[in-house]
């Protein structure tokens, strides 16, 4: 393994997180308020840690696979570890600091403040950039402003990137990473212009759109998006977390006018008409059992709906309240998640299509032994190490989501909270069910309690494996 080179890139990653850390610094100054040394402090000692880390000096500039799914999961501890320190310098607990950090960067949403609008503008700026920040994914950042990281940097992003299929959309990886951090500032940029122009202040509309655009789903209001209570807004935030979701190679095609060919993705087809029939059926209880109007139904589903399938979490209804089968419908959706290569979490739409065309091939092979049909995705061959990937992938999903439930019932809480706590943070959505609700938060766990439903973070932000990897000894050795 190639330690100095690994220990080089975590000190690039934290420059670039004491890089970021000091706009929310220059907000507490300018506010004077309580943050302004706690954002001082972390600033030094992010840089000073980069700086160490960074003249390394280096055995090679080659980074193997393994080295690359190693540096991906060390970046992320360490990116956490030291974004926790604001937190931690304004009177929160560490623990507390670490869970709300990477909650923050994962873009999960889930939250162990009550209430957001009391906290400093520089922290609430700092929440609201972590989630902007791991949305894309913070290698990435790397290799778009470091392109001269050196050879194999394509293993940071294919070990960052979620999905099963990972692709580049130009020769370079350096040029893949450009053009994708451009997507993400254009969406970004005209999210937050939108959302003013239809009235939300300007501080609220580029939060807002930093924790849109990433799927992260904080909200510097106690309320959430509801705390707005403009229909202009909710739409506006339902077709840009729809728009996040979707894998950003479609979204690469649009921006060059290939328009016809993006449409065709069939994971866009699949995910699109997942969103339609969940919205539908909601909608369907809502006017039926509960008696609301025909709109407002629509609009209330299509807006939950959206933001647990792109497990962004904000909330415009307490959807707890809603009845049994809608609040399964929400729970399936959140399983789900949005497309891969997406800022969004979940098993991903790519994957699902996949286990699902293999069931079928394994139903036609036992009624014609002897036929035999490739499986497909977007009219290419799926190789059976994919498929074989895709199954591991969902069966360490499965299991680390019960063990994660198992842990949390542990503090007494009743089998909704549990599972929906577990669901919420391997799928990255934010809120739960029950005592973890839209309306309510996780501070009322215990720190261990917290320690592992941020591990849970981590593991459905990375994907698994690269947290895994780390769990083996020959990783370890040179």
């Amino acid at each position: 393994m190639n330690r100095r080179l690994i220990a080089r890139v975590v000190g690039l990653i934290l420059g670039i997180e004491a890089f970021c850390m000091a706009p929310s610094f220059l907000i507490a100054l300018v506010t004077q308020g309580p943050d302004v040394r706690a954002f001082g402090a972390s600033v030094a000692l992010c840089a000073a840690a980069s700086l160490f880390l960074s003249h390394v000096r280096q055995d090679s500039r080659r980074l193997q696979t393994r080295d690359g799914f190693v540096a991906v999961a060390l970046c992320w501890i360490v990116l956490s570890l030291f974004g926790a320190l604001p937190y931690a310098l304004c009177g929160f607990s560490y623990i507390d600091g670490f869970f709300e950090t990477v909650s923050g960067f994962t873009t999960t949403g889930a939250t162990i403040v009550p209430a957001p609008s009391a906290l400093p503008r520089g922290l609430q700026f700092w929440r609201a950039l972590t989630q902007w920040m791991g949305g894309m994914g913070v290698l990435v950042m790397v290799l778009a402003l470091l392109p001269s990281l050196g050879e194999g940097s394509v293993n940071l992003m294919k070990a960052e990137s979620p999905g099963p299929i990972s692709s580049k959309l130009r020769p370079k990886t350096s040029e893949t990473a450009k053009s994708l951090y451009f997507i993400y500032i254009a969406l970004t940029l005209a999210e937050a212009v939108f959302l003013r122009v239809v009235g939300m202040p300007l501080f609220d509309s580029l939060t807002t759109a930093f924790t849109t655009i990433s799927t992260g789903g904080f909200s510097v209001r106690d309320a959430s998006i509801a705390y707005y209570g403009s229909e202009a807004i909710n739409w506006i935030i339902v077709f840009f977390m729809f728009l996040s979701a979707v894998n950003f190679g479609a979204l690469f095609q649009m921006q060059r006018g290939e328009w016809k060919d993006a449409l065709k993705s069939e994971e866009l087809r699949a995910y699109t008409g997942i969103t339609v029939a969940a919205v539908a059926l909601i909608a369907a209880e809502l006017v039926l059992r509960v008696g609301q109007g025909v709109y407002e139904s629509v609009s209330q589903a299509a807006f939950q709906v959206v933001t647990l399938m792109t497990t962004t979490g904000y909330a415009t209804v307490d959807f707890d309240l809603w009845p049994h089968f809608s609040k399964a419908v929400l729970l399936l959706v959140m399983l789900v998640g949005g497309c891969a290569g997406s800022t969004a979490g979940g098993v991903k739409v790519s994957r699902v299509v996949i286990l699902a065309k293999g069931l079928r091939r394994e139903l036609r092979r036992i009624l014609h032994s002897r036929e035999v049909r490739p499986l497909t995705l977007e009219g290419a061959r799926v190789g059976e190490d994919t498929v074989s990937s895709v199954s591991v992938f969902f069966f360490a999903y499965i299991l680390i989501l019960v063990l994660c439930a198992a842990a949390v019932s542990l503090e007494g809480v009743d089998l909704a909270t549990s599972l929906s706590a577990a669901l919420t943070t391997i799928s990255n959505v934010g809120p739960g069910f029950a005592l973890i609700g839209p309306t309510r938060n996780f501070a009322f766990f215990s720190g261990a309690t917290k320690a592992v439903l941020s591990v849970t973070m981590l593991f459905g932000r990375l994907e698994i494996m690269p947290l895994l990897v780390l769990m083996f000894p020959t990783v370890w050795k040179k």
